[in-house]
């Protein structure tokens, strides 16, 4: 049985630091004691108090998210504060968090590899920003339009909806970033893709890329990333086979 510290020293070399966004703050986020041995786990996209009080009443040692629990400073630990009561709470319990996040996107095998397969592109290379190429770009088997992949995205995902931006162009090279891709945009369009699937992008983001002929569909921030969780359970049993794995469903919305 692995403790916490060797948990999280395999999962870092599994999945490196050298590959998150320099903005990004990820890693090891609690640990009340490093030497604690883990026979169960905890996968979340989101660290929220209900996915640590269900670690602490399954017997979970750990909880490992996508999302980071700290992502800014905290000024203090006390009762005031979201970020800070869930840490006091995982402490209390002796459960460690750890969180892996643009690393994991941009990891071969991670959020975007996962969604992109999920989607059956072919062909595949990484697109992005300057620095930040962690976007995947590729084909699809059959030209279609707009509409009729959004609806595939939809079913492919289990999504509870999609919002189309329809460029009207036909699409066949598909570019998709996991979560937030207003910024992805702009280099999907200059990698010649005709669509872009994403999390979500805001309004004036989605009019320009209408009118640059590029078309977008948000399937949701949670719907597009939630699936890099089974890739992080074969991961763990992978390494460590003894460990047992349990899923928590973190998505914050519903639709009406």
């Amino acid at each position: 049985m692995p403790s916490v510290n060797e948990l999280y020293r395999c999962l870092n070399e599994k999945i490196p630091p050298s590959l998150s966004c320099d903005w990004d703050n990820d890693g090891l986020m609690v640990s009340a004691d490093g030497t604690h041995g883990v026979k169960k786990v905890l996968l979340t996209l989101d660290v929220t108090e209900d996915a640590v009080k269900t670690a602490a009443d399954h017997g979970c040692d750990a909880v490992i998210s996508h999302h980071p629990l700290i992502f800014r400073p905290l000024p203090s630990l006390d009762d005031t504060d979201a970020i800070s009561k869930i840490a006091v709470a995982a402490i209390k319990n002796d459960v460690a968090v750890m969180s892996f996040h643009t690393r994991l996107d941009a990891l071969e095998g991670g959020v975007n590899t996962v969604l992109a397969e999920l989607l059956k592109l072919e062909n595949t290379r990484n697109f992005g920003p300057y620095g930040e190429e962690i976007g995947i770009l590729g084909t699809l088997g059959a030209e279609t339009t707009a509409s009729d992949f959004a609806l595939e995205v939809k079913k492919l995902l289990a999504a509870d909806s999609v919002k189309l931006t329809d460029s009207g162009t036909p699409v066949k090279t598909v570019a998709v970033l996991g979560g937030g891709g207003k910024d992805y945009v702009t280099p999907a369009l200059r990698s010649g893709a005709d669509v872009l699937v994403t999390g979500e992008i805001n309004y004036n983001t989605a009019v320009i890329a209408r009118d640059s002929g590029i078309s977008v569909i948000e399937a949701g921030h949670y719907f597009t990333e939630v699936p890099v969780l089974n890739f992080l359970a074969a991961l763990l049993h992978e390494n460590f086979p003894e460990i047992k794995t349990e899923f928590f469903v973190s998505n914050p919305t519903v639709t009406l």
